[in-house]
């Protein structure tokens, strides 16, 4: 139960879900009509909008790499979506074969994709959760199984925070959830963004859905790092973070920013 009196369980699927429209617009085939209109919408409205869901999904790629290629051996994946190959725990094995990942997300049908997937993989699980109760996710004992919160841990927050309205106090649940985590842990967040195009349209997408999407500044999005020590090269476009092929065309368009932090102490 969220604090709003949320129940995960009770997601009306005859609304569009994020988790959906963005499996509908990378291509995928887990989303219904609903997604679908809402997707195409959206992509009216920021046409950008494909290119820029790849370079989050690219900056996920470098991102986990660079946790793992740090030292973590868990990840927490806070509102992970459907599953879209390579999930998190394939990327992390290219890396190290003894990552453990533990995957939430609100929606019972991202749930149930991500079980058929992790069916015989003790080393993972999934947890139908809320991000507005990080308490729970915390305590949750299939995120316990799997995660040892004395040994450090990267916290991924992907596209997930622009679906916390002010109200629901984004800061402090973020900072709950640093709060729980040791030194040597890492935070890997991608936040939309109206910094680079007027996205008013794209956001009354998402007033017919079952999360608003709030577009925040780029200082604004900086402030969820509090407590963390931003890596190089600090919050950047999605695209520029840590690139390790040329940035597609018209990359400097994409309204996603991206950055890897560290809690030192």
């Amino acid at each position: 139960m969220g604090q709003d009196g949320f129940r995960a369980e009770e997601i009306d699927t005859s609304r569009p879900h994020p988790a959906r429209i963005y499996d509908y617009l990378l291509g995928g085939k887990d989303n219904y009509e609903v997604d679908q209109r809402a997707g195409d919408a959206l992509a009216a409205a920021a046409p950008e909008v494909r290119i820029g869901l790849r370079a989050n999904r690219e900056f996920l790629r470098r991102a986990v790499r660079y946790v793992v290629g740090s030292g973590v051996r868990q990840i927490l994946d806070i509102g992970t979506g459907l599953p879209t190959s390579p999930n998190v725990h394939e990327i992390a094995h290219e890396v190290a074969p003894d990552v453990r990942v533990a995957y939430v997300d609100n929606d019972p049908i991202v749930s149930a994709h991500a079980d058929a997937l992790l069916s015989g993989s003790g080393a993972n699980s999934i947890v139908l959760a809320d991000l507005r109760d990080p308490r729970a996710i915390v305590d949750h004992p299939d995120v316990r199984r799997v995660i040892d919160f004395d040994e450090p841990v990267a916290v991924l927050l992907v596209a997930i925070v622009h679906f916390l309205t002010d109200a629901d106090e984004p800061e402090r649940i973020v900072a709950t959830l640093r709060d729980a985590l040791p030194a040597g842990s890492f935070l890997v967040l991608s936040h939309a963004t109206g910094d680079f195009a007027d996205r008013t349209d794209a956001q009354a997408v998402y007033s017919k859905a079952t999360a608003s999407l709030n577009l925040r500044s780029r200082a604004g999005i900086e402030r969820f790092f509090e407590g963390f020590e931003l890596v190089d090269p600090g919050l950047a476009q999605a695209p520029f973070w840590r690139p390790d092929s040329p940035p597609p065309a018209r990359s400097e368009e994409i309204g996603f920013y991206g950055g890897v932090a560290r809690k030192a102490h």
